[in-house]
């Protein structure tokens, strides 16, 4: 036991050298958490349980995964291994996909049922939290810091898709709200509810359609059409999923075109070879004579006025 102790505060010693280390922006608090946490001993559930949180997204953590290795080594580890930012939709999804798997297709739908609109109402509110105050790191004119801005905004919001996919035994789960309603198809199906499979066959092709499956599983529902009573209007998406799937479309759309075309504006920018070009093709001779530059600002200056886009003088 003794021998554990030791090797314990050494490894922290080894890890945690680096306290300085703070939260960045875009990171988990995890990861500032855990160089207050893990050095100290009498704290170990809640560092174990931090380092757990952190490697939920950010698995290939090298280091991470060193530390989680020894705490492995500690007796009862499962008791605090736990989620300290999991989100309801995340276990509502995990439930559903057990009940699937062993064959409970209506308890699969109640609970992924509620992990849509979960996942929904979090995904709006993280959608909110981007139009938060930022930090200015740099000092520009008025139209280029809005521009910029409103890049950040576009940037996180792209990302709130991403940071809120689930990690499933360390993997990520691709095209999350697509998979939802891939689940609740075939579960519909499987309880003889044709017409809410349709409309998630529906829902599921706007965010995958070249999924060949899908495409199978909707040509069967077509064929079938009479004989489940189905109208064209079943085979539309749900309401929810159109919605967003319009909403994050035109979210990228946007940063697309801000990265394209939103470049800094150097139309006032000299560059020193064409200043030192410059200087060098002016001399002092030219300025030598009887005033031929002040004659002619002179003569500009007392020409009469022309209306605008005039190409040959006016007739009076």
């Amino acid at each position: 036991m003794k021998k554990l102790e030791n090797e314990r505060e050494d490894l922290e010693m080894d890890l945690f050298s680096e306290r300085e280390r703070a939260v960045q922006p875009g990171q988990s608090w995890c990861d500032g958490a855990l160089t207050l946490l893990l050095p100290q001993t009498n704290n170990l559930e809640k560092a174990i349980a931090a380092a757990h949180t952190y490697l939920q997204k950010n698995p290939k953590d090298v280091a991470m995964q060193k530390k989680m290795s020894y705490y492995k080594t500690i007796p009862d580890i499962e008791n605090y291994l736990i989620d300290m930012e999991s989100q309801p939709h995340e276990g509502l999804f995990l439930k559903a996909v057990k009940a699937y798997n062993n064959g409970d297709f209506r308890s699969s739908i109640s609970d992924m049922e509620q992990a849509l609109p979960e996942y929904y109402r979090v995904h709006h509110e993280c959608l909110g939290n981007c139009e938060a105050s930022h930090e200015v790191t740099e000092f520009k004119d008025f139209y280029p810091a809005v521009a910029d801005h409103y890049v950040e905004v576009l940037k996180c919001k792209v990302d709130c898709d991403q940071n809120l996919t689930p990690n499933v035994g360390g993997f990520f789960v691709e095209k999350f709200v697509a998979t939802m309603y891939h689940y609740l198809q075939f579960a519909y199906y499987k309880l003889n509810d044709i017409k809410n499979a349709v409309s998630c066959v529906a829902s599921y092709m706007l965010f995958d359609p070249n999924d060949e499956i899908m495409q199978q599983n909707l040509v069967y529902y077509r064929f079938y059409r009479d004989k489940w009573g189905l109208v064209e209007a079943d085979f539309v998406p749900r309401e929810e999923a159109q919605f967003y799937y319009n909403q994050t479309l035109l979210q990228r759309h946007l940063l697309d075109f801000a990265d394209n075309y939103l470049q800094p504006d150097d139309e006032m920018e000299i560059s020193d070879e064409v200043f030192s070009e410059s200087a060098e093709e002016i001399t002092d001779e030219e300025f030598e004579g009887d005033g031929d530059f002040e004659e002619a600002i002179l003569s500009d200056w007392w020409q009469e006025p022309r209306q605008k886009g005039d190409v040959e003088e006016v007739t009076y």
